[in-house]
């Protein structure tokens, strides 16, 4: 007779879900690159055979694209969102969420800025973000225009440099620390943008 508050216990090959199969090799391709990473070294690291592996991806590309659009995909939600309000309201509104994305999704913005264009999954991200960037340079070329941004930075060096320094979080941001993504948005914010308003 079975005891209800002591289910069995599980046994045979883990347990894993597609999310967390696809968390788990996303760590993988950071640790050890996309490219030097194996199908046979993802099945080890989730101990599943290859087979079981190629139940929920179809390949290893699959796996990275569906974690790519993972990344992609908050980004562009968070320009989608950016509607009303002053361009230098949107262009808050973008970095503030650019941030929140980045602390939710950490590991997969991680992956999405290590990729460097080896395989057309790669080239399609890549191109995504360019599209990306060139919305944000509007974005900064339009508060400029309207007086509330200061009009003596290239607009298109702005967002390299804004974007420099939200990327730059996924090097020593810990979710662990003290700091949790709406303090840390609020905060890229005041340096960014304070350093960009009108004189």
């Amino acid at each position: 007779m079975s005891n209800p508050d002591h289910p069995p216990v599980r046994r045979g090959r883990p347990g894993y879900d597609r999310d967390r199969m696809l968390e788990i090799a996303v760590q993988v391709f950071i640790e050890q690159g996309y490219d030097a990473t194996s199908v046979a070294s993802l099945a080890e690291r989730l101990g599943l055979s290859k087979s079981a592996l190629y139940h929920h991806f179809s390949s290893k590309e699959e796996l990275l694209e569906v974690a790519l659009n993972e990344a992609l995909g908050g980004l562009e939600g968070v320009l989608a969102d950016a509607e009303g309000g002053s361009a230098r309201e949107r262009l808050e509104h973008v970095l503030h969420g650019a941030v929140l994305v980045l602390v939710d999704k950490l590991a997969y913005v991680t992956l999405l800025l290590r990729v460097r264009g080896n395989s057309d999954v790669e080239r399609a991200a890549l191109e995504r973000r360019r599209a990306f960037d060139r919305r944000v340079t509007a974005l900064v070329r339009a508060a400029q225009d309207e007086g509330t941004v200061r009009s003596d930075i290239d607009p298109s060096v702005a967002t390299r440099l804004l974007f420099g320094m939200v990327n730059s979080i996924v090097e020593w941001y810990r979710p662990s620390g003290g700091e949790g993504g709406a303090e840390l948005a609020s905060d890229v914010l005041a340096v960014a943008l304070d350093g960009l308003r009108a004189r």
